[in-house]
Formats: structure tokens, C-alpha cells, sequence
């Protein structure tokens, strides 16, 4: 695991050394710096894999092929056997980056497919002058990159490793702020500021010549496969599951485990200790603010520890750490980010005992879990029938809790993209009277909305679940959920591994038809059905918690004086973004307790703390 970053075109050895030091948070371990002709590639290492001899950046057997590199590559084991059945001749000991160079001698662009793991590559092939940029097929390792004035091209893990080459402009852009706005994070291939781009997940960037060129090397389908059944399915997401966390449980030091007392984590620590992991050591967040359902989870994730003989540790975290960390979650994003940030607090601890961990994330969007998922279905065949009332009693099991005017409001919005609009914190709507003028010149007219039609567009399949499950796999998974897992894990140089993301699990369940993924109400059905003789019935039967922190609660009860600070008329003046009349008026009936705005005063406090950090 690591931070990468260098630059084609103009710059100089001072450049690349400050823009690899802003990544020492990534790799503490050790730096690589290579400056070439009119090329430089830097990094810093976090030693997982051939702690010895596995320094970067790697080249062939000819110097002429050099590559930084950030992730992990968890079938080197079997690349490297092949490739020297083939004749190529390896400098390390065992390191899954060398494997990496030969590939691409092998196969050029297409290296690429052979790889199963994370990662983000940087690849300089010095007889050809071409740079490639890749970023895995989930999206669970970040690349940005920068076209320079004179043709070249910044690159880097982050957006703070850019920002330190005097090429790059901190101006931030103004329509992503306004996607912000609604998603909570700023969507692919956007970034915060205006000079910076993002590859998308499965994407591929080729720059030669002073030209980029980008496109698309590898994209999940979702095409139900009508033959098959539910026993197949099971099974087959059981074999998938174990061989993967096989695989990612190849380390050259410990490996830990996130243990958040759900399904999901809970299955990965099960089948480490199943596959012969001894004494691994889990960790749970919880609070001392005694809430319930967060109580739950302490209790599910010791009993799931004893079960297995686990070294277990809790990390509590209470209101008072949110503004005493505030400045360094809003420094591992380097962009405005609402979504969970519980991940930077787990992590403290983790961060104490081993440098890898083992999570569960991935499988709600694989198998189907949060609220819009819940909702595709009978939203979808209400659609059909023109109201409510007519659907049958497993698509209203789906309905539990939600409150019956809301969904209709929810159904009358019209298709898809449209509804699913109308679940994310505010709609296009919703944000215009928050706006200066500069802000709507800035935005001009332009929806998020189209964002998510496009989404939908771009689906394939009919199946409502799995084309929910689509657009969250494109635009939630890689822009929120791996985001925070990666920025705040790397906050404290721990590597997250995720089995559930395995590319042939994300394959398989693209062929899974949604009633098997959501049946009768019972979320996930089809995992829980896969790893059933592996937990508890009660864990099983447990209702979806998620894994966040109760920053509702606190807002309303505790962050008041820190609420009132950021937002106040002087603090939103700093940019001149959002006026200050509907803010205090939405910040007086929260506290009246006349509407609960909580998503919304967390969204703007975090664009106010990135402003002020980084457009001061």
C-alpha cells in the first residue's frame, strides 16, 4: 500500500519531492523518487508485501519499463510463476509490484485483466514516451490527475500531492460543489477543484504525445441469469467469498479485521479464522453515548469474537472527538465530504496493532441493503400499477418504516432517476434558494438529476434492484463508501482489504436476479443464505444498521456552538456561495425541533471547513 504522484512535461526534482511528501501519511515506511527524461514517478511505501526488497518505483530487466504503484495485486503468487514460466526474469524476492512491468511487456495495455486485487498504477514505457494511468475495477484505490499548460500531465493519489506542483490551480469548481450539495461527495470524474480530474473506477488513462486519451478497460454487467437457482447462487458466493479473503489474507505482517457486528464483516472474520487465521485481531467502534442501535453492535461483534477466538478491541469515540478532528478528516479529502467518517476513528486503534485490515465493505451494493435498494422494487411495480395499494404483500414487507405520504411523495416524482433524486439529502429544487446569484451563474442550470438519469441510462438490465445496485456500484461505491474507507484508513497508514469486492464476486452477483438479493422483505437474502452456517440465527435475522455515527444526534444535542460557528452570516460570507437568511432559518427549526436537518447542517459545515482550509 502506498501514495503515488509524478508528473509529465515541465517540473523539477524540488517538485516531485514535495509532492511525494505530502503523501508520507500514505507510506511511512519509505520514499521512492525516479526522475527521467522530461518524466518523474514518485511514492511512499507502506510495506505489506516483500518488506525487504520491494522498493519503488519497480522496472523490467531493461530499466525501460517503470512503475509506482498503490494497492495490492493478490494473486502475484500465481502472475509471477507464470511469467517466468515465459522467460522473464524477476529482481525481487516477491513483490506483487514487479509482477506488474512484465505483464505489460507481455501484453501491453491489456496487462491490465490479469490483475485481481485494488490498485492504482503508474506506468512510464520509456520506448514509446507513454504514460499509463489505471485505478481498479471497483474503484477502491483513488488516482486525480492535472493536464499541464505545456502538454504534460500532474498526477497523485490525493488532491494535496497535485496542489504541491506549481502547475496546478487551487480554484475550486463550483458545479461540483453544487453535486456536492445533494451526494455528500463530490462525483467522478469531478474533483473540489477546477484544474483537477478524477479517473473513474475501471478506468484508464494513456497519455503520449502531449494527448490524453481515457476510456473504459473494465465495466460490471448486470444481466440476470435465468438458470440460476438459489442453492447455485449461495454456493457460489460462498466458494467466491472464501478463495477471495484466501487470497487477501496474503501479508508479510499481521492481518486484522474490521468488526462492525453486521453480516458482512462478520462472514470475512469467519472465514479468516475458518481458513486457519489464528488469534486475529478485530476492532469495533462504539460510543459512550449509550445509543441503541450502536449498543447492538458491540454486542453482536463480541459475540461473533468469541465464536471465533478473536483478540478483540473496542474504540470508543464520543461528540467531543468530531471538532477535535474535524481539520484532519477535512485534510485526508482534500474535497467537502458528509458521508461516514466513523471509519478515522476505528482506524486510531487499528492503526495501534497492524497495518493491514480485512472489512466488509462492498456487499451492500453487491447484494442490496440500503433504503433505495429496499424501495427499487415495489416503487417500480407501483410505477406499473399507478399507486400504492394495489402491490402485493412481499413488495409492502419492503415499505416497513417508511412513512406512506413520503413514498408517495417519492412515486408522484416520476422515473427512476427521479425518484432516486428525491432520497439523497436535497434535490436540485431544494438547493436553488441556498444559492447566491454567483452560485446559480456558476451552476447555470445544470441537475445532478441528469447525473443519476445518466446512470440509470447507461444500466442495461430491467431488473429495478439491480439497476439501483448499478448506479450505486458506479457513482456511491467509488465516490463515497471506498472514499472513506481509503482517506481515512490511510489518515493513519492502514491498508483496508475487501474481499467482498473480489472482480469475480462483483461478477457473479451482476447475474443474480434482485428478488434473490431482496426477498420478502429479508435484505441481502442471498448472503445470508451463503454464509448462514457460519453465524448466529439472531446476527443473521438483525436488521441493517449500517456502519455511521450518530452526528444527527450530536448536531442537535452537543455540536451546537461548533454548528452556529461554521455557518454563521460572517463564515458563509468567506466565499459567498450559499446566503445566510435560509441557513439560519433552517438552522432555527432544527433546533426547534420543528424538522430535523441534520444531513443537511453536516453537508454545509463540511463544505465551510474544506473552504476555509483550502480556499483561505
Amino acid at each position: 500500500m502506498c501514495g503515488i504522484c509524478g508528473f509529465v512535461g515541465s517540473g523539477i526534482e524540488r517538485d516531485l519531492t514535495r509532492m511525494v511528501a505530502t503523501l508520507h501519511h500514505r507510506g511511512p515506511d519509505e520514499a521512492g523518487l525516479w526522475m527521467g527524461e522530461a518524466v518523474a514517478l514518485g511514492m511512499r511505501r507502506l510495506s505489506i508485501i516483500d518488506v525487504a526488497t520491494g522498493h519503488q518505483p519497480v522496472f523490467n530487466e531493461t530499466g525501460r519499463i517503470a512503475v509506482v504503484f498503490n494497492g495490492e495485486i493478490y494473486n502475484h503468487v500465481e502472475l509471477r510463476e507464470r511469467l517466468r514460466a515465459q522467460g522473464h526474469r524477476f529482481q525481487t524476492d516477491h513483490s506483487d509490484t514487479e509482477v506488474i512491468v512484465h505483464l505489460y511487456e507481455e501484453k501491453g495495455l491489456d496487462f491490465l485483466d490479469d490483475l485481481n486485487g485494488m490498485f492504482a498504477i503508474a506506468l512510464w514505457d520509456m520506448d514509446s514516451s507513454r504514460l499509463v494511468l489505471a485505478r481498479d475495477r471497483a474503484g477502491i484505490k483513488p488516482l486525480y490527475f492535472a493536464q499541464g499548460g505545456d502538454g504534460g500531465l500532474v498526477f497523485g493519489s490525493e488532491p494535496k500531492a497535485l496542489l504541491a506542483h506549481p502547475a496546478v490551480s487551487r480554484e475550486p469548481d463550483l458545479l461540483a460543489l453544487h453535486h456536492y450539495l445533494s451526494l455528500k461527495n463530490v462525483p467522478a470524474p469531478f474533483s473540489a477543484f477546477k484544474a483537477i480530474r478524477q479517473l473513474r473506477a475501471g478506468e484508464r488513462l494513456v497519455w503520449e504525445g502531449g494527448e490524453i486519451r481515457v476510456d473504459t478497460w473494465w465495466r460490471p454487467v448486470f444481466a440476470e441469469d435465468a438458470s440460476l437457482g438459489e442453492a447455485e447462487a449461495a454456493a457460489r458466493i460462498r466458494a467466491l467469498l472464501e478463495d477471495s479473503v484466501r487470497l487477501q489474507m496474503r501479508s508479510d505482517v499481521p492481518v486484522g479485521a474490521y468488526l462492525s457486528g453486521g453480516i458482512d464483516s462478520s462472514s470475512v472474520v469467519a472465514l479468516m479464522a475458518k481458513l486457519g487465521a489464528a488469534n486475529v485481531k478485530t476492532f469495533t467502534l462504539v460510543y459512550e453515548d449509550g445509543f441503541a442501535n450502536k449498543d447492538a453492535d458491540r454486542r453482536f461483534a463480541r459475540q461473533v469474537s468469541e465464536r471465533y477466538g478473536t483478540d478483540h478491541h473496542e474504540h470508543v469515540v464520543t461528540y467531543a472527538d468530531v471538532p477535535q478532528y474535524l481539520d484532519d478528516i477535512v485534510t485526508a479529502f482534500d474535497e467537502p465530504f458528509s458521508g461516514v467518517v466513523s471509519t478515522f476513528f476505528i482506524t486510531q486503534c487499528i492503526a495501534r496493532h497492524v497495518k493491514v485490515a480485512l472489512s466488509g465493505d462492498g456487499a451492500d451494493e453487491l447484494f442490496g441493503s440500503y433504503a433505495p435498494h429496499r424501495l427499487a422494487q415495489p416503487l417500480a411495480a407501483a410505477q406499473a400499477m399507478g399507486d400504492l395499494a394495489h402491490l402485493d404483500e412481499s413488495q409492502l414487507a419492503l415499505l416497513t418504516g417508511h412513512d406512506p405520504k413520503t413514498l408517495a411523495g417519492i412515486l408522484a416524482r416520476g422515473d427512476e432517476a427521479a425518484r432516486r433524486m428525491a432520497q439523497y439529502i436535497a434535490d436540485d429544487a431544494a438547493k436553488e434558494p441556498f444559492y447566491t446569484a454567483r452560485m446559480r451563474e456558476a451552476v447555470a442550470g445544470r441537475r445532478t438529476e441528469d447525473l443519476v438519469r445518466d446512470l440509470y441510462a447507461a444500466a442495461g438490465t430491467s431488473d429495478p434492484l439491480n439497476r439501483a445496485l448499478f448506479v450505486d456500484f458506479q457513482s456511491l461505491l467509488p465516490d463515497q463508501v471506498l472514499p472513506f474507507v481509503d482517506r481515512l484508513s490511510m489518515a493513519h497508514s492502514v491498508e483496508v482489504r475487501p474481499p467482498f469486492l473480489d472482480h469475480r464476486m462483483i461478477e457473479l452477483a451482476a447475474t443474480i436476479p434482485g428478488a434473490m438479493k431482496i426477498k420478502a422483505g429479508r435484505v441481502k437474502h442471498i448472503l445470508k443464505e451463503a454464509v448462514r452456517d457460519l453465524l448466529p440465527q439472531d446476527l443473521l435475522d438483525r436488521p441493517k444498521e449500517g456502519f455511521i455515527m450518530p452526528i444527527n444526534e450530536w448536531i442537535l444535542a452537543r455540536l451546537r456552538p461548533e454548528v452556529e460557528a461554521l455557518l454563521s452570516p460572517a463564515s458563509l460570507a468567506a466565499h459567498g456561495l450559499i446566503a445566510p437568511e435560509p441557513v439560519q432559518a433552517m438552522l432555527a427549526a432544527h433546533y426547534a425541533g420543528t424538522a430535523n436537518h441534520g444531513n443537511r447542517i453536516w453537508n454545509l459545515m463540511m463544505l465551510q471547513s474544506w473552504w476555509k482550509k483550502y480556499q483561505s
